[in-house]
Parts: C-alpha cells; sequence; structure tokens
C-alpha cells in the first residue's frame, strides 16, 4: 500500500511539472524536435542496456548468452524503475538470473552490487572531479560525490567483507524481529539469510581480481557515458547546443538528487532535476522541461516498456520461485 501511495507521488510531481511548463508549449516544443535524431536516442539506449548486459554476462561467466542476459537485465531495470531508489532491481535481476541463467541466487545478488558498486564509484568520481573545475555547480557536485563514495563503501562492506555484511544483517534483525512472526519463522530468516550472505560474499571475493574488476570498471563507464551521449542527441534533435562535459555533469546530478528522494524510478524528482539544472546552464523552461521528458520517454520508459514485455514472458517461473523461497521460510 505505501509502495503505490509513493508511486502516485511520483506521478503528481510529473503531472504538476507538465502543467507548470504548459502541455501546449511542450507539444509546440517537440513538433519542432527531429525525430530521426530521437529515435537515435532511443537505439543509444538499447545499446546501454546492451553494454550493461555484457557486464552482467562477464561476472556470472556467461560472457556469450547475450540473449540470455540482455532480457534479465530489462527485467531488473523494469522492477527497479518501478521501487523506491531502485532498490528492486538487484534483487529482480537474482531471481531472473536463477531461473534464466540457471545461476544460483547469492551469485545473482553478488553480481547485482557488483554493478552498483561500479556504477556508483563512476558517478562519484566524476561528480567530485567536476567540483574542483566548475563552479557554478560546486556544492551540489561535491555533496553529491560524497553521497557516492559514502554508498560505494556501505555496498563494499555488504557485498566484499563477510564480518562486516554479517554485522549489518544483524543489527537489522531486531527490527524484523518485531514483525508479528513465529520464533521458528524467524530462525529460518535468520539462518537463510546469514549463510546466503555468506555465500554473496564468497561469489565476490571468487571474481574480484584486478583484471576482472578493472574490466567491469571500463564497462560501467562505457554504459554511463553512452547514457550522456544519448542526452546530448535529444539535446540535439531541439536544436540546442550544450557541451558533452555540461550534459555528464547534469545527467549524474540528476541520477545523485533523484536517488536520494528514494522515489520509484525518480519518477518526477528525476524529470523536475532535469528541467532545473538544464534551466541553470541557460535552457529556457519550456524547452528544458520538454528535452527532459523526451529523454524519459526514450529511457525510463522505452525500457519499462520492453522490460514489461520479458517479464510477462517469464513471469511464472520468477514468481513461482518467489513464492517457493518465501515458503521455505515458513516451513518447518
Amino acid at each position: 500500500m505505501k509502495r503505490g501511495y509513493v508511486l502516485f507521488l511520483s506521478l503528481i510531481l510529473l503531472v504538476l511539472l507538465v502543467l507548470w511548463l504548459g502541455p501546449s508549449k511542450i507539444v509546440n516544443a517537440v513538433k519542432t524536435a527531429n525525430i530521426w535524431l530521437i529515435l537515435l536516442a532511443a537505439l543509444i539506449h538499447l545499446a546501454v542496456v546492451g553494454v550493461r548486459s555484457l557486464r552482467w554476462g562477464f561476472i556470472i561467466g556467461q560472457p556469450f548468452e547475450f540473449k540470455k542476459n540482455y532480457i534479465v537485465k530489462t527485467i531488473g531495470l523494469f522492477a527497479g524503475n518501478f521501487s523506491p531508489a531502485r532498490t528492486a532491481g538487484e534483487l529482480m535481476n537474482a531471481v531472473a538470473g536463477k531461473n534464466i541463467n540457471g545461476i544460483s541466487f547469492s551469485e545473482g545478488l553478488s553480481a547485482g552490487l557488483t554493478e552498483r558498486l561500479f556504477d556508483t564509484v563512476v558517478v562519484a568520481i566524476l561528480l567530485v572531479a567536476a567540483s574542483l573545475f566548475m563552479s557554478k555547480i560546486r556544492f551540489i557536485s561535491l555533496a553529491g560525490g560524497l553521497v557516492a563514495f559514502a554508498l560505494v563503501f556501505l555496498i563494499y562492506l555488504i557485498n566484499w567483507r563477510e564480518d562486516s555484511s554479517l554485522w549489518i544483517y544483524k543489527r537489522i534483525h531486531p527490527i524484523i524481529a518485531k514483525l508479528p512472526v513465529k520464533s521458528e519463522v524467524l530462525d529460518r530468516i535468520y539462518v537463510k539469510s546469514t549463510t546466503g550472505l555468506k555465500k554473496m560474499v564468497n561469489y565476490t571475493q571468487s571474481f574480484s581480481s584486478t583484471k576482472n574488476l578493472f574490466l567491469v570498471f571500463l564497462l560501467s563507464s562505457g554504459s554511463w557515458l553512452l547514457e550522456c551521449v544519448r542526452l546530448l542527441v535529444v539535446f540535439y534533435a531541439f536544436n540546442v547546443e550544450i557541451g558533452f562535459a555540461v550534459v555528464v555533469i547534469i545527467f549524474l546530478l540528476a541520477n545523485i538528487i533523484s536517488t536520494a528522494t528514494a522515489l520509484p524510478g525518480g519518477i518526477g524528482s528525476m524529470e523536475i532535476s532535469l528541467t532545473g539544472l538544464f534551466v541553470l546552464f541557460g535552457v529556457s523552461g519550456t524547452l528544458a522541461g520538454s528535452i527532459a521528458l523526451v529523454d524519459r520517454l526514450v529511457s525510463f520508459w522505452l525500457v519499462s516498456a520492453l522490460g514489461m514485455v520479458f517479464t510477462a514472458c517469464y513471469a511464472r517461473d520468477m514468481f513461482s520461485d518467489i513464492k517457493r523461497y518465501t515458503l521455505d521460510f515458513k516451513s518447518p
């Protein structure tokens, strides 16, 4: 129920942005855009998912299963798009990976958290670097970079360090214990969760050679830069000239801000953040909002639609697996 309220709030923010900009003005601005460049931007974003699929396949040891990896990543992105701070993305990646790639749930979680860590590392490095050279956004860029580095450290503690991973869970378990569940169920949750964390950390450590992590970093950097290229192409579609470095910083900051709001997939907050940052760099209000909305259409909503199709195709297997996992907690 709470998730429904949060999604409703996100949609309200999106509607308010459209009303503030003026629906007719947005339509007029979009009519002037180059449709072929918008389609190119959509293709670039599908390529972004492709790079992330290569990264997923490399981490789980199935680099040549591109079709399977693409489906798994799209399902994960779809789930993340409609969960607070995209937190369900890693969980659904693990479930989809178990059913489609044939890997263990712990291995899937390990791979997802490894991806999240390196995505955040790229963001942190670029934002801190931007704070040194761009005075206009120095404070917000530095703050965003520091928040990203803090998240990197937290993921490292959970995904690479067994002692700290278990310590964090043991701090959370008393909260779970307050829920109305039987003691034997609570004991099973504790055993399965701690065992799962150990397996996850063991897999992460077995994968973590310098060569492997460097390649994951390169693929993560490539996916982020391709996303920025996509946004630049959308600017060009609206005949707006803007520097690529500015696009990179705006995109990263908007992602940090939207994640901090914890709204599902940043719906509403991402569009507002992009619009405000575009205006800060000299783009007029209506044009800025139109660019933000179109960019989200060819990225967020395109992948969400594709993910919905893939999820529907594999829903029976995935939901059956989730159901079995849940019932396993309840078994004596």
